[in-house]
């Protein structure tokens, strides 16, 4: 069977090179006579995969020597928690609210600190990022927490537009465009991101952390210290290994695509294709303002939707899948994530102008 162009908003596509690469390796690695899943974490192939790894991750992002990296479990979802546990110090913190998953991190968050929602969208149903200025940030706040770009309702924040304090540490979700453009990492406090949109194989969680906001913590629980998993190397318990191997392979790949700044290029290419199209047509239509268009998730609807249940079902047909939009959004999404080719993107822009020839 032939490949599809896979726009699921993840797990996502991977780069087919990456593919083929952990399919040749995947009995017998580099002649260790077994396969990465079947390693020990404590072994000397898997120690070399696992600092490559992070090295590679370094490069990519240009990421500062005072930061470290780590390679954790349990998704956002558990950062959600982990960010406010390990930062807590005044016991409020401050959040930027634009999507599904700053809305459920700030919830999250207010068991256990006070928390300061500075703006928000919900009351356009997130179709835009809210703008701030300085004075509306709190300096006493024990962190700024911001989500990068909204998977499920398609809006962006650029690292340009960023508003922050210099005295109080920036968090940011960067699940669903980290690695996609350039964003200053020496900014950040802290950056995390679950590995199945852009990255990896679900199963790993990364974190960029400044070594200043790494402390101990007595009063949580073990495996929710960000210092346990820095001072043990994220080694202290069994790591997803696999997923980390993956990441890994695709941190190689990005860096032979010339690096970030040269995928974000790509990236800003095939968004335009896909919404200049959408500008032009009389049937689909986009969902957000834009200049917060995301370009990493592309929402647009015909406004039917009987013909948009129509336009998913014809599009699978022809190897476009994984198209159907978030169920608090409806119509479409397209998830061009840095695997997905130009080639997939021409596909569905060329399939949408003969769906909309044949329904118009």
């Amino acid at each position: 069977m032939a490949r599809v162009f896979n726009f699921s908003a993840g797990p996502s596509t991977l780069p087919e090179e990456v593919l083929k690469q952990a399919a040749e390796e995947m009995l017998d690695y580099k002649g260790s006579g077994m396969s990465v899943m079947e390693m020990s974490h404590r072994s000397s192939w898997y120690d070399e995969i696992h600092k490559k790894a992070a090295e590679t991750l370094r490069e990519i992002m240009n990421i500062p020597d005072n930061y470290k990296v780590l390679f954790l479990q349990g998704g956002a979802h558990m950062q959600f928690a982990m960010v406010p546990l390990n930062l807590k110090k005044n016991g409020r913190a401050d959040y930027l609210v634009a999507g599904q998953w700053g809305k459920k991190a700030a919830g999250e968050a207010r068991k256990f600190v006070s928390v300061n929602v500075v703006a928000s969208s919900e009351d356009k149903t997130f179709s835009y990022v809210p703008k701030i200025d300085k004075s509306m940030l709190d300096p006493n706040a024990d962190y700024f927490h911001i989500t990068t770009n909204n998977t499920v309702y398609g809006t962006r924040l650029r690292d340009k537009d960023i508003v922050c304090l210099d005295n109080v540490p920036l968090v940011a979700d960067m699940s669903s465009n980290i690695l996609s453009e350039v964003y200053d990492v020496s900014r950040f406090g802290i950056i995390y991101a679950g590995a199945q949109k852009n990255m990896g194989p679900a199963g790993v969680t990364i974190v960029i952390i400044r070594e200043d906001l790494i402390k101990e913590v007595e009063d949580i629980p073990t495996m929710l210290q960000y210092k346990i998993h820095a001072d043990k190397d994220s080694l202290y318990n069994t790591p997803p290994c696999y997923s980390i191997y993956m990441c890994g392979l695709v941190f190689e790949w990005i860096k032979k695509k010339g690096g970030v700044a040269a995928i974000q290029k790509i990236n800003e290419e095939k968004a335009k294709l896909l919404y200049d199209y959408i500008d032009s047509s009389n049937l689909f239509k986009g969902t957000v303002e834009k200049y917060d268009r995301s370009i990493m998730n592309v929402n647009f609807k015909t406004g039917n939707e009987e013909l948009d249940k129509k336009f998913i079902k014809e599009a699978a047909e022809n190897g476009l899948v994984n198209l159907k939009g978030y169920r608090t959004v409806g119509g479409m999404r397209a998830s061009i994530y840095n695997a997905m080719p130009v080639e997939g993107v021409k596909a569905l822009v060329e399939f949408m102008k003969e769906f909309e020839s044949r329904n118009s």
